[in-house]
């Protein structure tokens, strides 16, 4: 993926809920209600519909979404690309059963027909009892502007043309860059059965840029660059220099790397994207439904320890402008920060709605899903380890002899054991506490769980990801951050090449 790029973490200043900005619900209301004429009237009687069967909870999703993307290669726009997708999902719950129907037609017939099909998991009886409308929301994020029109289509290509010229004015020996520039601009409206409504108008912006250089016969790949939630204008030529130059470096590097040793050794990982092992590794592992199931290697240790002392992990959809962070989460809850391990203990799982009423919890905002096609899901949002107190060079100079991991590629992880496999990008030797050479097809292989009780020194350098993580569960992709100080983790299984 990309190195990193230390971000500041401003959470939401004030956690108390207010009345959601009424621009917020006039947006969704007439990007997702209007064109079809459909009012408050019309979505009771679908609750209406829903409630004659004898259902625990009912909701709507309206979703409204427009995506874009551009790719540049050897100065030429090799791609472009725009979406424009809406729907509504219906979903209906009774007991730990579910039905769920969609549309991507937002009409009455088609909202009738889904909670007509959804009743289908209730017998007569009761009905639900909507309680009086309340439209509740923490303050929101990151601005409503659509990525999109910030500018022009001559301006975006321009502006991938500059993260070219920038790459190759790096180093001589680059032969191929690849640019690319996605924006999407989404609307969503949540109405409950409970109530609550709730909506958001959430930007996302993303550029990112891959450059093969070639010494010899050698050619070597490295990747670069960042994004979150606001428009293109952040995107600065001082911004697209530094992606620029974080892509020439790791291909550099890695025109100098030596093969990889193995075998089992300390490995220190730095600040920031290396934090995509800890999302993996533990990450789900937290999320509630693996947790409800029993088939997370954390299930039933909830406050037990289960990780170094001083080691604090926690998922945080609050911080403003970040990828992984939402206003509301995709049931309508607000985010919030949930520490997950303190200082080594167990002490809190994701949650999404269902899942908290079935382990009766409360839940935690981290019910999310792609689309309006999707059923939500307890995921991560932000997921990141606090700092400690040690300083990055002594955690160096701690090590005799293991490898410095800076920047993974891709990996994988087994839930129910925790077992991982990542592979480095961007990865160096340590010999008597000094960082020497380069080094190439490294692998870590481990079981998460028992590689937080390997961590032996945490620093004091915290830093998250620039902003390109994707997370993948049961066939659906959102966005997500991650993030953790320089760490020293000891006894780590490495797979090399030498």
């Amino acid at each position: 993926m990309t190195r990193n790029t230390r971000t500041s973490t401003q959470r939401r200043q004030d956690s108390t809920p207010f009345v959601m900005p009424t621009d917020l619900m006039d947006t969704a209301q007439a990007t997702l209600l209007a064109p079809s004429s459909l009012g408050r009237s019309d979505l009771d009687r679908v609750f209406g519909l829903l409630g004659s069967h004898r259902i625990d909870y009912a909701d709507l999703y309206f979703q409204y979404q427009c995506s874009e993307a551009w790719s540049l290669e050897e100065g030429i726009v090799k791609s472009g690309s725009f979406n424009i997708e809406q729907g509504v999902g219906v979903r209906a719950i009774q007991g730990e059963k579910t039905a769920f129907a969609y549309s991507d037609e937002i009409s009455m017939p088609a909202l009738e027909a889904a909670a007509r099909a959804t009743r289908a998991i209730a017998s007569q009886g009761q009905s639900l009892s909507a309680r009086a409308v309340t439209t509740h929301a923490p303050v929101p994020l990151y601005s409503a502007q659509n990525p999109a029109a910030s500018l022009t289509d001559t301006a975006k290509v321009k502006l991938l043309e500059r993260l070219e010229s920038y790459a190759r004015a790096e180093d001589g020996r680059v032969t191929q860059v690849m640019a690319h520039i996605a924006g999407t601009h989404e609307v969503i409206m949540v109405m409950r059965s409970d109530g609550h409504m709730a909506a958001d108008v959430r930007p996302l912006v993303r550029v990112s840029v891959t450059v093969i250089m070639q010494d010899g016969a050698r050619r070597e790949q490295g990747s670069s660059g960042g994004g979150g939630r606001f428009d293109y204008g952040y995107f600065t030529d001082e911004v697209l220099r530094d992606y620029a130059a974080r892509a020439v470096h790791q291909a550099r590097v890695n025109l100098d790397a030596r093969p990889a040793p193995a075998g089992t050794m300390s490995v220190v990982l730095g600040p920031g994207w290396p934090g995509i092992l800890l999302h993996e590794a533990i990450g789900h592992g937290l999320e509630g439904d693996f947790n409800r199931k029993g088939s997370s290697a954390f299930a039933g240790r909830m406050g037990q320890q289960v990780a170094s002392r001083g080691v604090t992990v926690v998922d945080d959809g609050t911080l403003a402008n970040r990828r992984g962070s939402l206003t509301v989460d995709d049931e309508g809850n607000p985010t919030q920060c949930t520490t997950l391990i303190e200082d080594g203990k167990l002490v809190g799982y994701m949650q999404d709605s269902l899942n908290a009423r079935l382990m009766g919890v409360a839940p935690t905002g981290n019910g999310r899903r792609e689309s309006f096609a999707h059923l939500p899901m307890p995921r991560m949002t932000n997921t990141y380890m606090l700092n400690g107190d040690r300083e990055p060079e002594e955690i160096i100079r701690s090590v005799k002899k293991g490898l410095y991991a800076v920047n993974f590629g891709g990996g994988q992880v087994d839930i129910t054991s925790g077992k991982f496999v990542f592979s480095g990008a961007e990865v160096y030797m340590i010999e008597n506490g000094r960082v020497t050479y380069p080094i190439k097809g490294a692998t870590l292989i481990g079981n998460g769980p028992d590689a937080l009780t390997r961590v032996s020194m945490i620093g004091n350098d915290m830093a998250l990801d620039s902003g390109v993580g994707t997370c993948g569960k049961e066939g659906q992709s959102v966005p997500v951050g991650v993030g953790q100080p320089t760490l020293r983790i000891d006894g780590l299984t490495v797979g090399g090449t030498a």
